[in-house]
């Protein structure tokens, strides 16, 4: 598996401090770093400076949501950011929540899968270099009854630039299983991922003619390490109301796709009560109904051997790349998780590297 992290303005307090963490994580041996921008600070003006300081790492956006900027306007982004690293960008792209679009954007959340099945197209005729056209639901390019013809833009990709979509229902998994590089994912619960995820990600692979070698599954959660059990029931502890944040008040009143990804995973009656508690203002009462199971499940958090063990059941279950969220009270701590997480994978994937040898000899 190779090893990937997001960031964030927020989660470092300053941006020298989230620099030297990206600059520290290549060194680590870090394989990408995704850069997130939900509502907060843009995601292209970060990327560009952790390209000047970093040499190796692959670098992604994490992701910018199709809708903010015009399809051609992305495509222009992701062949900068490409052109500027050398070559290692990936451009992860995903339909956001009806609340960031209307309520801090202004755009509307309709139809977001055919916003974002025709914004992948625009933005690979554009990578392309060749005249840009368009006519579907949602783009038109160039605008009918005008004077404008195609045009192509001036720059030119010099590399390959990977598409990556975030996905949650399963039509928008289908949609990446067809049209992208990559799946960014959250929420995962390996064990019950081959139908919530795999499935849906497969019958799209299989409709666009591909095999599943040709796709990157990169899946994130939180890491932390606890020395003893008391250490790990405060840690759970701590988590829960993060998670009922997530279930109760991501996305609208209507539509919370974490709650629709944890109810298809088996906890469909605790996300709904979750749900409907965050929304009439207990958010205590909410926390508490999250279990100690939902939070081990989809993060990575336990004994070293807990994690081991844990990745061990990403790598069986089809993670190609684990996104290492590591928690800590400073940059010093962070960083150790992180350098801790990156042996964990390096020693799972050394362990089924053997096994396969040893079946071949």
């Amino acid at each position: 598996m190779r090893t990937a992290t997001t960031v964030e303005a927020a989660s470092f307090g300053t941006w020298s401090r989230q620099a030297d963490f990206v600059v520290e994580a290549e060194k680590l041996g870090l394989g990408i770093c995704w850069v997130a921008e939900a509502w907060g600070s843009d995601a292209p003006s970060a990327l560009g400076f952790y390209a000047a300081r970093t040499e190796r790492m692959l670098l992604g956006s994490g992701i910018m949501q199709v809708g903010t900027r015009t399809p051609v306007a992305l495509a222009q982004t992701a062949i900068t950011l490409s052109n500027l690293s050398g070559g290692r960008f990936l451009l992860g792209l995903g339909p956001s929540g009806p609340q960031v679009m209307e309520g801090l954007h202004g755009v509307p959340f309709a139809r977001p899968l055919a916003r974002v099945r025709e914004t992948v197209d625009i933005v690979r005729q554009a990578i392309a270099g060749g005249k840009i056209a368009h006519a579907g639901s949602e783009f038109r390019i160039p605008l009918p009854g005008g004077e404008a013809v195609p045009m192509r833009l001036s720059v030119r990709a010099e590399h390959p630039v990977p598409l990556y979509l975030a996905a949650l229902s399963p039509a928008m998994l289908k949609l990446t299983g067809q049209v992208a590089d990559g799946w960014l994912g959250t929420s995962f619960v390996p064990e019950g991922a081959a139908e919530a995820y795999f499935a849906p990600l497969q019958e799209g692979l299989a409709a666009a003619g591909r095999s599943r070698a040709d796709f990157d599954v990169c899946q994130g959660a939180e890491v932390s390490f606890a020395p003893d059990e008391e250490a790990l029931g405060a840690m759970v502890a701590g988590r829960k109301k993060e998670l009922a944040f997530s279930l109760g008040g991501m996305g609208s009143a209507s539509t919370n796709f974490y709650n629709r990804a944890y109810s298809r995973q088996g906890w469909a009656e605790v996300a709904a009560e979750v749900r409907e508690r965050w929304q009439r203002g207990d958010r205590d009462g909410a926390a508490a109904l999250v279990t100690d199971e939902m939070v081990l499940a989809t993060t990575l958090i336990g004994t070293e051997e807990m994690v081991r063990q844990r990745l061990r059941v990403w790598r069986d279950a089809g993670v190609d790349t684990v996104r290492l969220y590591p928690a800590g009270e400073t940059l010093q701590a962070r960083l150790d998780t992180l350098g801790r997480a990156i042996e964990l994978v390096r020693e799972v994937d050394g362990e089924a590297s053997s096994a396969t040898a040893a079946r071949l000899a």
